[in-house]
């Protein structure tokens, strides 16, 4: 099946159709600034535009920066505040004329990369951060995705952790590669007190960069790169909503989603994954 997916970031909005049965991209990305102010018609409008540009009448998943909960986002820290409480579904259904899957963006990350990508077959406690415009988080637990994490969030050292280590705040501070994977490892170090993970998987268009940084990170658990890097978002969305399909006149607002799980076995000959 294909699917198309798009993954909303706070610099840009990109998309691309996916086969959801290799994870593999099956056109260019298209890619559009965020609008600014990023409030949600004009987003909405941005999101549209994507569609449009595809001409795609099939399966539509996205991946919105800020936690979802049947939905509706609860806040968006790096967009507009006139996100909270927003109907994300509900609004992107108006613009796209059909159903829109809508998650988490770190979420739909986490999920390429546990069915393609660095987390493929892993058990025990996983954790997948993106580093771009701030810090975005995805917890598996033998496979289940705990959603809506957001420990970009927490406090670390008196300051929002991805006020701190963030890949914006690198460009920002004009961080030497030393200076900044430093302040990456004291984050995940204090991470690790919370989850004690068996692996840190890091994400976003960072992860290209991973031998610049990653002798600084002194991590407990294994840590390594994303293999998706920022295909991940879209490939995660376009998985997430061909899995996902809901019956015309379902309301976002009575889905029963607590956890999805990401089979962690070894692939089918098929290369089928399952989500509950």
């Amino acid at each position: 099946m294909r699917a198309l997916g798009i993954d909303i970031g706070g610099s840009g909005v990109k998309g691309a159709v996916v086969d959801t049965r290799t994870g593999k991209l099956v056109s260019k990305r298209f890619r559009l600034q965020t609008p600014r102010p990023a409030t949600p018609k004009a987003v909405a409008r941005t999101v549209a535009s994507v569609i449009k540009h595809f001409r795609w009448r099939g399966p539509i998943g996205c991946g919105f920066p800020g936690p979802i909960l049947h939905g509706i986002v609860v806040t968006a820290t790096n967009l507009d505040p006139a996100w909270d409480n927003e109907d994300a579904e509900g609004l992107f259904r108006k613009v796209a004329g059909r159903q829109v899957a809508v998650l988490n963006d770190a979420d739909a990350a986490g999920i390429a990369e546990m069915v393609f990508g660095a987390g493929k077959g892993i058990r025990g406690v996983v954790i997948l951060l993106t580093l771009g415009t701030g810090i975005g988080s995805a917890v598996f637990v033998d496979g289940i995705l705990v959603p809506n994490t957001e420990f970009g969030q927490m406090e670390v050292r008196g300051k929002i952790a991805e006020q701190r280590a963030a890949a914006r705040i690198r460009k920002e501070e004009r961080l030497s590669w030393q200076s900044w994977g430093r302040r990456l490892n004291v984050y995940l170090r204090v991470l690790e007190t919370l989850l004690y993970p068996d692996l840190l998987v890091i994400g976003g268009g960072v992860s290209r960069r991973w031998k610049k940084f990653s002798g600084y990170l002194e991590t407990r658990a294994k840590a390594i790169p994303a293999q998706l890097q920022n295909e991940a978002g879209i490939v995660g969305a376009a998985l997430y909503a061909a899995r996902r399909r809901r019956p015309p006149g379902h309301s976002a607002r009575k889905s029963s989603r607590v956890f999805d799980r990401v089979d962690v076995k070894r692939s089918s000959p098929s290369g089928k994954h399952s989500f509950l």
